[in-house]
């Protein structure tokens, strides 16, 4: 199948699911680039490293790198987003499905940034796919168990290693700099973290932008007849286009959620903002090389909880964390819902 741009722009003008399909898929990496890139420099922000506006144009060029290197060097997680559910062979409703998943992640996604709630635009994708393919299948024979069940490996992995690598980084830091005088550790920390706000953008770049990458690419291959992306190559074009419309949704910015993770949480210091930074992109590293979609509010939450058990538990606002778990609980069966009650309805008006 023919995958270059000028296919693609034609493509949208002749069929217009195929173009509802795209500006849903941009308009999800926007508002993922708007409420979800701030994580990445909340810490930063809260321990003064940066002023708001700064942190969020260095996101905003990270998360632009993050998606159009990684995805270059490694497409491992795109796949994964491609494989998970099985639209059936039929190409027309499949795309229809599609387009009903991305509008049920819009609506939820914007919902809970309304509220200054951080979301998993993760989660709400998988959620959107699943429900969509579960309407369009009429069952669960529309889910990929294989590839679905790394979305449980990566709950694990952003939740429990996420928690385990962020204390150890921190007593690591406390015991290599324990002697060094205050003020030339809290000068050392200052640009420390800037680097670290820094990697765990690129790492949200990388992570984020290769999932939707992998649905806009899925949204191609329907349109040309395919019914799978299996053994294509994902274009070029594609990553520039999904890097930039996330660039842009960063410096939108998203003040917020970054009051929410970096300051109510838990209370950090810049040598802890710093550990929960480079956990948070150490875990999101691994979990890309392995193809694995985890979400990037979860890792970099769980870092900065094990950073702050370091000193003592009790410095964790748990019920700021408990609001987080319930809308993270609450999203699979949520946007799921949303989306297969959508899915159903547009293959009724448009199928």
């Amino acid at each position: 199948m023919d995958t270059s741009f000028l296919y693609f722009w034609e493509g949208i003008f002749q069929n217009p699911m195929l173009l509802i399909s795209a500006l849903f898929t941009l308009g999800v990496i926007f508002v993922n680039g708007w409420t979800d890139a701030p994580n990445a420099i909340a810490t930063c922000v809260t321990t003064r490293c940066l002023r708001p506006r700064q942190a969020i144009m260095m996101s905003a060029v990270f998360n632009f790198l993050g998606v159009f290197v990684m995805t270059q060097i490694n497409s491992s997680v795109a796949s994964t987003i491609s494989n998970m559910v099985d639209f059936g062979s039929d190409t027309h409703n499949a795309l229809i499905a599609l387009c009903a998943a991305l509008f049920s992640i819009v609506v939820y996604s914007v919902a809970a940034s309304f509220f200054g709630i951080p979301t998993s635009e993760s989660h709400s994708l998988i959620a959107g796919l699943t429900g969509a393919a579960i309407a369009i299948q009429g069952g669960v024979g529309g889910v990929n168990g294989a590839e679905w069940v790394k979305v449980l490996y990566g709950l694990v992995l952003s939740l429990v290693l996420g928690f385990l690598t962020g204390w150890v980084v921190c007593k690591l830091i406390t015991i290599l700099f324990q002697n060094m005088e205050r003020r030339k550790a809290d000068v050392f920390f200052r640009y420390a973290q800037i680097v670290g706000a820094a990697a765990m953008s690129f790492m949200h770049g990388a992570q984020d932008g290769q999932k939707f990458i992998g649905v806009l690419f899925l949204g191609i291959a329907f349109a040309g007849g395919q019914s799978s992306v299996a053994g294509m190559v994902i274009p070029v074009w594609l990553m520039l286009m999904c890097s930039i419309v996330m660039g842009l949704g960063t410096s939108v910015g998203g003040e917020k959620i970054i009051k929410s993770v970096g300051m109510d949480m838990v209370k950090l210091e810049r040598y802890q903002g710093f550990s929960a930074d480079v956990a948070g992109a150490l875990c999101l590293l691994y979990s890309s090389l392995f193809g694995i979609p985890v979400s990037t509010t979860h890792t970099k939450t769980s870092a900065i909880m094990g950073v702050g058990a370091v000193k003592r538990l009790s410095a964790i606002n748990f019920g700021v964390v408990k609001d987080m778990m319930l809308t993270w609980i609450f999203t699979f069966p949520g946007c799921g819902l949303i989306s297969f009650v959508i899915a159903k309805l547009f293959m009724f008006i448009f199928g």
